[in-house]
């Protein structure tokens, strides 16, 4: 497998946020997000060759069993079911963090992370916006993410105008579980998280959705691998 890169560190988002995790960077995306912090996880070639052995032989090395496979888009790898089944023989917790826009059936996945993306991801240079418009939504694959696993919806939150977007995204997914959608500031630095979450948590008190926190903002000032 092409591996960006492997560290340790603390889950910055989602329902699990604050636990102590490895992380294992998958290469390639075929989204373009305008406000990504891993873009150097874009390039498929990115990184070096991992053979899956090696791959669990790394993460071994520190405490805990929570294991986020993420990417780039983790699920777009044709290898990623030999990965997840020989984590879990290893006793993991696996999270995989997705935009939402492959499928793969019958993972051993204990949370599937889905970070749908909205209208306000879309690049400002026309060949990348050209790229990414097309593949960055897929309700059918959203529904049955959320039908085949234990899943959170994770969207990001730029204005307040991206609201109406994210419930009428939400209506298009049947079966969404409220009490699973969660609603994150959009930032690439500690300024930036501080500037918008008042606001996103107003959303959320008006929504009932859930507040996600972005730690390895807060923390690190989102730097790789921290």
């Amino acid at each position: 497998m092409r591996v960006n890169e492997i560290f340790y560190s603390l889950q910055g988002e989602g329902f699990l946020a604050g636990m102590p995790s490895a992380f294992i960077r998958l290469a390639g995306c075929p989204l373009r997000c305008q406000w990504c912090d891993t873009k150097y996880g874009w390039d498929e070639k990115a990184g070096a060759n991992y053979s899956i052995e090696r791959i669990v032989k790394t993460v071994q090395q520190w405490p805990g069993k929570f294991i986020v496979i993420t990417g780039g888009e983790p699920m777009i790898n044709e290898d990623l079911p030999q990965l997840v089944q020989e984590l879990k023989a290893a006793d993991k917790h696996i999270t995989i963090e997705t935009a939402g826009i492959a499928f793969i059936e019958g993972l051993a996945c204990d949370l599937m992370s889905i970070s749908p993306k909205l209208s306000n991801s879309a690049p400002d240079d026309p060949a990348l916006a050209a790229i990414h418009e097309p593949s960055r939504l897929d309700i059918s694959v959203l529904s049955k993410l959320v039908d085949e696993y234990n899943y959170q919806l994770k969207f990001v939150v730029d204005s307040q105008d991206d609201l109406l977007e994210i419930q009428q995204t939400i209506k298009q997914i049947p079966n969404v579980n409220p009490e699973k959608v969660m609603l994150m500031p959009q930032a690439v630095t500690r300024d930036e998280l501080l500037a918008k979450s008042e606001m996103v948590a107003e959303l959320c008190k008006q929504t009932g959705y859930a507040f996600s926190q972005r730690l390895q903002i807060l923390l690190w000032n989102n730097q790789r691998g921290t």
